[in-house]
């Protein structure tokens, strides 16, 4: 009994991670389902991208349909990830919504590039900017890492501060996400 209570609860929370900016896709569903349709994230997805599955720029593989989502109400938000585009952030915003990262086949030439040049240095100072749902804050601190435009690295705000997990997103600014 507990484990068909806590399997919904797993599935969303495997996929929960910080939000990305949204561009809204409508993802059709039955009337009355419990369920969000796996098919439609797929062509929402697709048509986020702009490629179909397997091919790349598209996703790596369909999504999941062992996973059984929560049905939204309102269109579903589809993002990148990250500045590298290497998977796409699908987002159900109702209250309590899910979000679910579907990777992305990245193109050989761009895998094959030489790795991006640091834009922050280990002992840099940086503004660290504490980032949640409809707040942000920001305070002073220090890189402990070195690392390129999208790279997560570890900061601090003070000497004897502990180390947070932060990804940088320009020179001298360093994003840490609040759940």
């Amino acid at each position: 009994m507990l484990a068909a209570f806590f399997r919904p609860v797993l599935a969303t929370s495997l996929a929960a991670s910080f939000a990305a900016s949204p561009v809204f896709a409508q993802v059709a569903r039955a009337p009355g389902a419990r369920f969000a349709e796996m098919a439609a994230i797929d062509q929402a997805v697709a048509q986020f991208t702009g490629h179909p599955i397997g091919v790349p720029g598209g996703a790596a593989q369909p999504v999941d349909r062992r996973l059984r989502l929560a049905a939204c109400t309102a269109p579903l938000a589809l993002g990148w990830r990250a500045g590298a585009h290497d998977s796409v952030l699908v987002r159900c915003p109702d209250a309590g919504g899910w979000r679910l990262f579907v990777p992305v086949v990245v193109p050989v030439a761009e895998a094959a590039a030489a790795p991006a040049p640091p834009a922050v240095q280990r002992g840099e100072g940086v503004t660290i900017a504490m980032v949640g749902d409809g707040f942000s804050v920001e305070q002073a601190g220090e890189a402990l890492d070195p690392g390129p435009l999208g790279g997560w690295i570890r900061v601090r705000t003070g000497a004897k501060a502990d180390a947070l997990r932060g990804r940088i997103v320009r020179p001298g600014l360093v994003e840490v996400p609040v759940d």
